[in-house]
């Protein structure tokens, strides 16, 4: 059974914080390294922050010092803080293995941030 389940976005203004949580299912999260994408209107999917199972990670530069990504291993969850949020960085937020995501997608989480 293939499951990704994204939650936690929202409105904010600039520089406020989210978190959002993407729930996956087992088979998933425990072979792969995770990902989080997001896809603003009009614009292609682009890769935000990864996790390997080791706990290594990576950022895109648009996003360094300001979101951290984290996952916990007991709940096969992948977490993504995000601070100081920008108004560039409103978009649907999704989650899949990374760097070569599944061809099943959940239904993402939209983030909004007011300037």
């Amino acid at each position: 059974q293939v499951q990704l389940v994204e939650s936690g976005g929202g409105l904010v203004q600039a520089g406020g914080s989210l978190r959002l949580s993407c729930a996956a299912s087992r088979n998933i999260f425990s072979a792969n390294t995770m990902g989080w994408y997001r896809q603003a209107p009009g614009k292609q999917r682009e890769f935000v922050a990864a996790i390997t199972r080791g706990g290594t990670t990576n950022y895109a530069d648009s996003v360094k010092g300001r979101f951290t990504i984290s996952r916990d291993d007991a709940k096969n969850t992948v977490l993504l803080q995000m601070n100081s949020l920008k108004p560039e960085d409103t978009a649907v937020y999704l989650c899949n293995a990374h760097p070569v995501p599944l061809n099943y997608w959940g239904q993402g989480t939209q983030v909004s941030v007011s300037s």
